[in-house]
């Protein structure tokens, strides 16, 4: 990713914080692929924006997975750090996602409550509709923006914060992301991502304390294209 590209994502920058639209495909931290993460993008970012010598600190606040897309939220002083991350533990901000599914959604709104367990070598979490062993609750709350023809489109926001949690309560209802394979869609996007798209997100500055909202606009390609102008806007 050049410099000008990831500058063209940056959704919100001050002396504390900086906000990314993170494009669907790019990790938020390294792993084992060795592929460079949005962190150390952002970091090369700063460095030469900034001129400065040295490492640079940047604080990871949260993640999203890697084929989802939207807003990421990073620290530049360890002091944002500490104060954001306590928002996040104490589930304090206020995040909406949007994704697309299978037409013929059943309800304008609801709530989804499951119990999830994790399979950590298959990165993969499974949702029961009763309590199992060694599960955790998960619960989200749904609003159906539109129906085309061919597609429902979600405002999803979390109560709580389990892994793959709207990808696999979704598939569990029966209505899977699409191009969400691992979660049972039918077929996989040709970018290999999914409609899964981190919209909004609302948190207390970590030093004015002031409420900041930031939004983050859809990606251009793929079904993302088949979104309303005016839904959008």
């Amino acid at each position: 990713m050049s410099f000008t590209s990831l500058e063209s994502r940056i959704l919100f920058e001050d002396n504390h914080l900086i906000m990314v639209n993170k494009i669907s495909g790019e990790l938020v931290q390294g792993d084992q692929t060795g592929d460079i993460p949005l962190v150390e993008k952002v970091k090369s970012y700063l460095k030469k924006k900034y001129n400065k010598p040295g490492a640079v600190f940047l604080g990871v606040v949260h993640r999203i997975d890697r084929p989802t897309s939207g807003i990421i939220l990073f620290a530049k002083t360890s002091k944002a750090l500490t104060r954001l991350n306590e928002q996040f533990k104490n589930r304090l901000p206020n995040k909406s996602y949007w994704a697309i599914v299978s037409k013929n959604f059943p309800d304008q709104n609801g709530k989804l409550i499951h119990w999830m367990t994790r399979n950590t070598q298959q990165n993969k979490s499974k949702a029961h509709s009763k309590p199992v062993p060694n599960a955790k609750e998960a619960r989200l709350h749904y609003v159906k923006l539109i129906e085309l023809d061919r597609y429902s489109i979600l405002e999803i926001k979390l109560e709580t914060g389990r892994h793959h949690q709207i990808r696999a309560q979704l598939s569990e209802f029966g209505f899977p992301i699409v191009g969400d394979l691992k979660y049972g869609a039918a077929r996989s996007n040709k970018d290999g991502s999914i409609c899964l798209h981190a919209k909004k997100l609302q948190i207390d500055h970590p030093v004015t304390q002031k409420t900041i909202t930031i939004s983050a606009e859809l990606p251009e390609s793929g079904i993302w294209k088949v979104v309303p102008f005016d839904l959008v806007n």
